[in-house]
């Protein structure tokens, strides 16, 4: 089955020759940070050629601990993700956790997303659906590739076809995640646009007060997911990684984000080259 052709935003289609990419700090931590992330990102776009979604979540309903961070919250992350639109015009997308949520959420954001571990909440997903907002589903960690088709047909069955489904690994023991790279092609053929999550598929899930990761791996799996068929890719930037609120062991630096984009960019390119007539 053909990928469906999905219009994240207004101009910015997924499913074709270009390479989305969706990226933001993890979580909004400031209004100066996540505009100055913005702004950062909106002029890498610009340079290398690349539509962007920016991304920053109001709440990590899921954190390891009771006392991690977890963000400014709905009213407060929607009046800045408000002033990320109307600073840089760029579309914005954010979790959304409840059901109740995805209408003021999507008063304000381009792409609703579903976390990972939500992703089988059938009011949830319908909710988000239902807006009329594109909406970005997280593949669980415990979810086959072919069980997607079901979740997308949740959110699909309002009469919104703009959903795709973002690869993230699956659990692999205990505080380790595994990218099946056949996951691309396997959802794919169910007509699915899927997005390759270079972040938290570097995490060591749990294990501690807070999840862990291996950063270093960023740069084979991305080149591997692209090379594999993803459809566009999702990355968490921030100015400083190491002191992030929130996945601080696998964000990057908008140095080295830059850079791998540029080769993820480049690999797209080939294959694309390599598959006209």
């Amino acid at each position: 089955m053909p990928v469906s052709a999905v219009e994240l935003a207004p101009g910015l289609a997924i499913g074709g020759d270009s390479l989305p990419v969706l990226a933001g700090p993890c979580v909004i931590e400031s209004e100066d940070l996540v505009l100055d992330m913005a702004h950062t990102l909106a002029a890498m776009a610009e340079r290398l050629g690349f539509g962007l979604v920016f991304k920053a979540s109001f709440d990590k309903a899921n954190r390891s601990s009771i006392g991690s961070f977890r963000g400014p919250g709905l009213t407060e992350g929607l009046r800045i993700l408000r002033l990320v639109r109307q600073e840089t015009g760029l579309p914005v997308l954010t979790d959304v956790h409840e059901p109740a949520q995805c209408g003021p959420a999507a008063e304000v954001c381009d792409v609703l997303q579903i976390p990972a571990f939500l992703c089988r909440q059938t009011d949830l997903v319908v909710a988000a659906a239902a807006t009329g907002r594109a909406v970005n589903i997280k593949k669980g960690q415990f979810m086959a590739p072919d069980d997607m088709r079901k979740i997308v047909d949740k959110a699909r069955s309002t009469g919104n076809a703009n959903v795709t489904v973002t690869e993230r690994g699956a659990s692999f023991g205990y505080h380790n995640l595994v990218v099946d790279m056949r996951s691309f092609a396997l959802m794919q053929d169910e007509g699915i646009p899927v997005i390759y999550d270079v972040t938290h598929s570097l995490q060591l899930p749990g294990g501690g007060t807070e999840s862990g990761g291996q950063r270093r791996f960023a740069e084979p799996l991305a080149r591997a997911a692209v090379a594999a068929g993803a459809d566009g890719v999702f990355l968490e930037v921030h100015p400083d990684p190491e002191h992030a609120l929130s996945d601080s062991a696998v964000q990057l630096d908008p140095e080295r984000a830059e850079r791998l984009l540029r080769s993820l960019l480049g690999i797209r390119k080939a294959l694309r080259a390599e598959a006209q007539p």
